[in-house]
């Protein structure tokens, strides 16, 4: 009978694990392999061991992107994916239910909207001329335009990536914020907290859990994401917003260079699984994942 159930388990398992290993576990293989090599437009898997790793060490632009990698995704994600989240869930949870509903659902639009389109909305509303959205209200405001892009180029990618990424967090916490128990939040007015107190000391520890949920999911996204970036800013200008992803795509597939090298931009994907998995076990830590079921702190002025 246990070995029928198995047998069982095990098919209904098994479309689940193929898709797994053909859309996932067969490509990771393949990239892990191809970042040995110097595939080009050829194609040909001519080994080369760790010779595309130690090309990193003498590409100058590698540092630069670093950087652009590091500011974008620290400040997109504590401003907007998980800062402006929590707020906005909190905001949220304050109004009423209907009225809840329609705010999340404003915030959820530019999440529905195509990317492309997402994209051309926004070179729009940048637009260096006096046609472009912001610049219209500059100048009739009697200023001159700007030429938004070129002058903020860090603050254009920062903005345009977390209006989108900030509703995915603002419906789970807003969630999480609805699931905690109203007893302890009573039990806290009646002692005298004031609504400060109530974020801080029974909100924000009862939702760790989706904190550290949406933090190291948006932080590996933003790691991996390019293609808000590659539509409003092409990187630029002059590399001012080329992300480590945006890199290794350029390189693999065209972008400014046309070379397709394939196996150079397979080792820098390695190198971002590897960030990637650091900075899960930053959060780990920091989370502190054992002390997260500890009782909510209480403490009145």
């Amino acid at each position: 009978m246990f070995n029928r159930s198995m047998r069982i388990i095990a098919l209904l398992l098994l479309p689940s694990l193929l898709v797994t290993a053909l859309f996932y576990l067969i490509p990771a293989a393949m990239t892990a392999v191809m970042s040995l090599t110097d595939m080009d437009f050829r194609l040909k898997w001519n080994f080369i061991g760790l010779g595309n790793f130690l090309r990193m060490t003498q590409d100058f632009l590698l540092p630069r992107i670093l950087k652009n990698t590091v500011v974008y995704t620290f400040l997109t994600l504590i401003l907007f994916n998980v800062g402006f989240s929590v707020v906005l869930a909190l905001t949220t949870s304050l109004v009423g239910e209907r009225a809840g509903r329609i705010f999340q659902s404003l915030w959820l639009l530019p999440r529905f909207t195509p990317p492309i389109v997402y994209g051309i909305i926004w070179m729009w509303i940048l637009d260096p001329t006096k046609n472009g959205l912001l610049n219209s209200l500059l100048v009739a405001a009697g200023g001159k335009p700007i030429n938004w892009i070129a002058e903020y180029p860090m603050a254009t990618i920062v903005l345009t990536n977390g209006l989108i990424g900030v509703s995915f967090g603002m419906v789970i916490f807003y969630s999480a914020i609805e699931s905690i128990p109203k007893q302890y939040l009573w039990a806290a007015e009646v002692d005298g907290a004031s609504w400060l107190q109530l974020v801080r000391y029974i909100t924000l520890p009862l939702i760790r859990w989706p904190l550290l949920f949406v933090t190291a999911y948006q932080t590996l996204s933003l790691l991996t994401s390019y293609e808000y970036i590659l539509i409003i800013t092409q990187g630029g200008p002059y590399f001012a917003t080329t992300v480590w992803s945006l890199y290794a795509y350029n390189l693999a597939f065209g972008g400014y260079f046309a070379n397709y090298e394939f196996g150079y931009g397979a080792a820098l994907s390695i190198v971002l699984v590897i960030l990637g998995i650091v900075a899960s076990i930053v959060y780990w830590r920091v989370f502190r994942f054992k002390d997260m079921m500890g009782k909510p702190k209480i403490e009145v002025m």
